[in-house]
């Protein structure tokens, strides 16, 4: 946890100079990318919101992922995480926008998409770009991973 207070500290300095707004598209982080930017004073000027889409239905309906991703790929999958952030992006009317979607465990897996698989995307305004992740370790430990990978492409991305 210390790591993601560390990155999250970063991310607010950086955005904060930089001039950038920052929002969030969480599913299995459920809010948790969002929570610790706003633990860092001074994050109201760069944190604009975020959107818990832990339900396929929201995640349709409030950002924007199309039904047939869904109904084909899936939610654990490279275009919902792309279309979340872009999502997320619109909504906010933000500079930039994270999103994460995966299995946290302990249950969920399946042979081709194990628990800790988690897709991860940044939206900005040079496009798109989703990482695949295969995080290890207990629930709590696959969502902090996530949410710090989230943050560190959002500042590779502020530059």
């Amino acid at each position: 946890m210390a790591d993601l207070q560390t990155i999250s500290a970063e991310v607010v300095r950086t955005f904060l100079e930089k001039g950038l707004t920052f929002g969030t598209a969480e599913s299995l982080t459920g809010g948790m990318i969002a929570a610790s930017v706003a633990g860092v004073s001074g994050a109201s000027a760069v944190l604009m919101g975020g959107v818990v889409s832990y339900d396929a239905r929201v995640k349709h309906e409030l950002l924007g992922v199309e039904q047939q991703i869904i109904d084909t790929v899936g939610v654990v999958s490279e275009p919902c995480a792309r279309q979340m952030a872009q999502g997320a992006k619109a909504a906010l009317k933000v500079d930039v926008a994270v999103s994460a979607t995966g299995i946290a465990g302990p249950t969920g897996g399946t042979p081709e998409t194990p628990v800790g698989t988690v897709f991860i995307g940044v939206a900005w305004a040079g496009g798109v770009k989703v990482d695949e992740c295969h995080f290890t370790g207990d629930r709590q430990s696959v969502r902090e991973q996530a949410a710090a990978h989230a943050l560190r492409m959002a500042l590779a991305v502020a530059g």
